[in-house]
């Protein structure tokens, strides 16, 4: 068995990773072809990936133009600690409010726990006021787990 072979993670594994997973690089492109890469949090929907951000960001932009991306979960501090997926995708702008509402819904609880009152969730409706959701469907989905080789390389 190839190396690579050894440190895939099952779609089992990526589920469960991408679940507790915190920050997502998302890569679009930029007019003149360069990447636009920062850093979102995101909610993780079947296969597809979603992050909301301001209607009229730059990544919005890019993937109203070319709706290619690259996003990608990973941690580790050490090598043998290495794990992440990376997901070449086509992404899709979604700006109906009421999706957009609920999505911020998702993110709130799933970075700051359960929405438990009003003001908390009249908050999250306000800045959703601005934003939309983009969701990333896989094309091609590469992952790796380093601790799978279990300390021999």
């Amino acid at each position: 068995m190839s190396r690579r072979d050894q440190i895939l993670m099952t779609p089992d594994e990526m589920a469960a990773f991408l679940d507790v997973g915190r920050d997502l690089q998302v890569a679009s492109i930029n007019a003149d072809g360069t990447p636009h890469l920062v850093t979102m949090w995101y909610v993780r929907d079947g296969e597809d990936l979603c992050f909301w951000t301001y209607a009229k960001s730059q990544k919005v932009v890019n993937v109203r133009r070319d709706a290619r991306v690259t996003v990608l979960v990973a941690t580790g501090d050490v090598y043998e600690e290495l794990r992440g997926v990376s997901v070449n995708g086509t992404a899709t702008v979604v700006d109906d409010l009421k999706a957009v509402l609920a999505f911020g819904e998702q993110v709130y609880e799933k970075y700051w726990g359960p929405i438990d009152n009003d003001l908390v969730r009249e908050g999250v409706r306000t800045m959703g006021a601005k934003r939309v959701v983009i969701r990333v469907a896989p094309v091609k989905i590469t992952s790796w787990d380093h601790s799978k080789l279990a300390g021999i390389y």
